[in-house]
């Protein structure tokens, strides 16, 4: 089992943002289980966090932007890039701006910060997607193209032609994760002239110097365009090199531009919000099409995931039998509806009810066409959940649960007598002062029947 992972301490960097020009302080702190890694806007009331989640990208013009709620966060992709390329699972970003340091346009910075925090295990098993079969997304306006293919490690390819001939064909490939630091993370922005004047123009790179983003020289430099650009650089003089970049600077790497690619799909596609184990190939990648494969890739996966039926062994010994569930809730027949817990660890729970006709609610539901009531495989899943909060405890049998919220639900299938029905629940945020924010299934028959996000609290009797 690998555990997830979250930074030792907290530790700050300092900079400029690229295109709002802001000086902004950064700050990774540690986070809970399962968190992922959000955002945090600390300038703005009520710190408002906004969750790196596909489903917030509203903008990839010049990088991958998120808003939730009118709370904006840009340039997002350098950052997460650098938390994934350090095999980290959950991490809280604090920013006092918009915009995440641009530093030196790449990922550098941020692994050295990481390191300097240090890592550590947390007591929860990563949750990873293994990929099964090709899934992909083309672009067809620009002939973009990502596939996503089987493979036993998270590997990523890219190929890009920018039809230049400053800067043509160019391959990169990261094999392993364990590489991204050496390999990739140095790996900085860049830009062609002919984009730069247009953002000079709109006033898009306000923090942009020629230490922080390789320019290619793609046409003549005019006289005019010459002073313009010594004016955005605050440079005296400006020089074209014989490999066609501005003011002399070195590459890192003879592919640098592939290799940036690379490293912003990986930033893209940590909107996806779980480990990926396979083998990414990225034609002609950019932030629109990274992120749009990241929003249908999340969609197969929350849907492969609310369709993933428990497996158990009817012949063995469960984790709790009725007795030991008895001993822990306070409901007694007719209302106790969990039969068995077969399976718990500190984020999740998987409960068992065998379906009777003998049951009470059969007498009036429906005697003519018995159908479980709805409302009552609701209550079945929250008394498995209630298993999973009160266990957070020393002393359960001096506590109950009470509800506090429903929502999402979705009920899809009848149950009927002679069903077994399993219940899967997933803690979507950790336990806090007795409070379990829950996602709940339950199965019968080889289908999900039915659906709903539960919030209950535990509190004394």
């Amino acid at each position: 089992m690998v555990k997830q992972k979250t930074i030792l301490n907290e530790v700050s960097l300092e900079g400029v943002g690229l295109h709002t020009g802001q000086q902004v302080k950064m700050t990774l702190k540690p986070a809970p289980i399962n968190n992922g890694f959000s955002f945090v806007r600390v300038d703005l009331e009520g710190s408002p966090v906004i969750e790196a989640d596909a489903t917030y990208v509203v903008n990839t013009q010049r990088g991958t932007n998120l808003e939730k709620k009118g709370v904006k966060v840009q340039t997002t992709e350098h950052v997460l890039a650098a938390l994934v390329g350090c095999d980290l699972d959950n991490v809280i970003i604090e920013l006092n701006a918009s915009e995440p340091p641009i530093m030196d346009g790449s990922s550098k910075f941020f692994v050295e910060a990481v390191e300097k925090a240090g890592v550590v295990e947390q007591d929860a098993e990563r949750q990873e997607y293994i990929v099964k079969e090709v899934i992909s997304y083309t672009d067809e306006k620009t002939g973009s193209e990502i596939i996503l293919m089987p493979s036993d490690s998270y590997q990523v390819t890219t190929m890009v032609d920018f039809g230049t001939k400053v800067l043509g064909t160019q391959n990169a490939t990261l094999k392993s994760l364990s590489d991204f630091k050496e390999e990739i993370s140095d790996a900085r922005t860049f830009s062609f002239l002919h984009e730069l004047e247009t953002l000079l123009d709109h006033g898009l790179i306000k923090g942009g110097d020629l230490n922080n983003a390789i320019v290619y020289v793609d046409k003549e430099i005019s006289a005019n365009t010459m002073e313009k650009l010594k004016v955005a650089f605050e440079k005296d003089d400006i020089n074209v090199t014989p490999n066609g970049i501005l003011d002399n600077l070195v590459l890192n790497h003879p592919n640098e531009a592939a290799r940036h690619k690379l490293l912003d799909v990986i930033g893209d596609l940590a909107l996806v919000g779980i480990r990926i184990r396979g083998k990414v190939i990225a034609n002609k990648p950019g932030h629109l099409v990274n992120t749009q494969f990241a929003k249908k890739l999340s969609k197969i996966i929350a849907n492969e995931q609310k369709n993933t039926i428990p497996e158990y062994n009817i012949n063995q010994e469960p984790l709790m039998d009725i007795n030991q569930i008895m001993a822990m809730l306070p409901h007694r027949p007719p209302f106790l509806l969990v039969d068995k817990i077969l399976e718990m660890s500190d984020s999740h729970v998987i409960g068992l009810k065998n379906v009777t006709m003998n049951e009470p609610f059969f007498v009036g539901h429906f005697p003519g066409a018995p159908v479980m009531p709805g409302v009552l495989t609701i209550e079945a899943m929250a008394q498995a959940g209630g298993i999973l909060v009160l266990s957070s405890v020393p002393d359960p049998e001096n506590y109950i649960t009470l509800f506090m919220k429903i929502d999402k639900v979705r009920f899809r299938h009848p149950v009927l007598p002679g069903d077994t029905l399993l219940f899967k629940l997933e803690l979507l945020s950790p336990i806090r002062r007795g409070i379990c924010h829950m996602q709940a299934y339950a199965y019968a028959n080889g289908k999900m029947v039915t659906e709903a996000e539960l919030m209950a609290q535990i509190v004394k009797k």
